[in-house]
């Protein structure tokens, strides 16, 4: 199909065309009028009126209580009520104790990744509160600090190995998220954007590479040794 002629200036608003060797009068569409008005709104106000700031700061708020209330409960209980924790955890061995604080701990580096990602959703903000409040209510219980195995010993005494063991877990999720944000971002420097091993910075891919990361870590701690250490 070719176009003959431009189209006239009536109210009809056709054109004359050449359709399959015919000559034929087709309608053409219109400009629409306008129908979004003037906004003096520039750019800041607009991303402004996106922030919802109130709602950011009752998440800190959430977020501070999170970290701060539920290590205090948990050092309560290890404290006063000692001889019924180690009761609750003596059926469990070193191993499993370290495998479920990991696990807690990576269900909060998940949750933050997946907030910065994806910021608008609520649900990953309640999936990185709820990991922070069952990590910080296990290192409280263990008494996690920088020598906690001298903290563990005056109160677990020979059960010390399990809180150990809960603190190796915790510390071997945080180490292995300091080495995944080492490898990213020597990715981002290192690989040119049409190299196609830009693909590795890619969310999923990198979000692979945070769990193969964080297992690795786990399977060092788990059997190299150091739960025997401590």
């Amino acid at each position: 199909m070719t176009a003959d002629s431009s189209t006239a200036p009536d109210e009809s608003n056709t054109a004359t065309e050449i359709v399959r060797g015919k000559v034929e009068h087709v309608d053409v569409s219109k400009h629409p009028e306008p129908t979004i008005p003037d906004s003096d709104l520039s750019l800041a106000d607009i991303e402004r009126s996106k922030s919802h700031p109130v709602q950011w700061a009752v998440f800190a708020i959430l977020l501070l209580l999170a970290i701060i209330v539920p290590y205090g409960i948990g050092r309560d209980i290890a404290v006063r009520n000692t001889s019924d924790l180690v009761a609750a955890v003596s059926k469990l061995s070193v191993q499993g104790v370290m495998f479920i604080s990991w696990l807690v701990t990576v269900l909060a580096f998940t949750g933050l990744g997946m907030l910065i990602v994806d910021s608008r959703r609520w649900l990953w903000r309640v999936v990185f509160v709820l990991g922070v409040i069952a990590e910080q209510f296990i290192a409280g219980m263990c008494l996690l600090r920088f020598n906690f195995w001298y903290s563990t010993y005056v109160v677990y005494g020979s059960d010390a190995p399990l809180a150990n063991a809960a603190n190796l877990g915790i510390m071997a999720a945080g180490a292995a998220v300091a080495v995944y944000a080492l490898v990213f971002v020597g990715l981002l420097v290192a690989i040119r954007k049409d190299s196609p091993l830009n693909a590795l910075t890619h969310s999923w891919a990198s979000l692979t590479m945070f769990f193969v990361i964080e297992v690795a870590a786990l399977c060092i701690v788990m059997f190299g040794g150091l739960l025997e250490a401590v």
